[in-house]
């Protein structure tokens, strides 16, 4: 009986935290009040002009906001203290069982062919709790990465509707290298820099 000593969570990686920010379209919009169709928009400038600037489309570039954001770097520094508990746990366990096996080798040769029989039987059944127990601690563990995701999700979602009613955008684009919704945007249109210093001074405040 040979016992794997298989690592579920160093597999498990910070990538769906990126996964969580990527909003296939658009973030969320600032709905604007708009004017009735039957009715002719107003020819002055200064209407034409504050139009213009509430139909603004603006992008964050989602890379750097994952690096830059403090909570994201902490929220990777929870997570990744929660995978080597958890890994810990599941290692030590299986350690002890092949320190069993191990012991079991050693005196096979005196043992009896019932009490051989029995041994082998209670440490396969160790086994297989064992990786029942990995399966199980796996699981645990990725369902609290899908919550921290999730709180990520929403924190830049909430935030990111504020800041487009605050600063009458109609809508913010999403870029990431690894989903370029965006193939171009003019960079006075990127707004990275300035979210992710308001992001990080709201979560220095709590």
């Amino acid at each position: 009986m040979m016992i794997h000593k298989a690592s579920y969570f160093s597999k498990l990686t910070l990538g769906a935290a990126s996964a969580a920010l990527l909003i296939a379209g658009t973030l969320a919009a600032c709905n604007n009040e708009q004017k009735p169709a039957d009715k002719p928009a107003a020819s002055t400038a200064s209407t034409t002009s504050t139009a213009v600037a509430k139909e603004t489309i603006v992008y964050i570039n989602q890379d750097t906001l994952l690096s830059k954001y403090e909570y994201v770097k902490d929220m990777g520094d929870r997570l990744q203290k929660k995978g080597k508990a958890a890994q810990g746990d599941v290692d030590s366990r299986k350690q002890a069982v092949q320190r069993e096996f191990v012991e079991y080798q050693k005196n096979a040769a005196t043992m009896s062919a019932d009490q051989r029989a029995a041994t082998e039987q209670r440490l396969q059944k160790k086994a297989q709790e064992i990786q029942s127990y990995e399966q199980n601690a796996t699981a645990a563990f990725q369902n609290t990465q899908g919550d921290e995701n999730d709180k990520l999700f929403n924190k830049v979602s909430e935030f990111t509707k504020k800041y487009a009613k605050e600063k009458g955008y109609k809508m913010i684009l999403s870029y990431s290298r690894m989903n370029p919704t965006v193939l171009y945007g003019d960079e006075s249109l990127d707004v990275t820099a300035d979210v992710v210093k308001r992001l990080n001074e709201e979560y220095n405040k709590k």
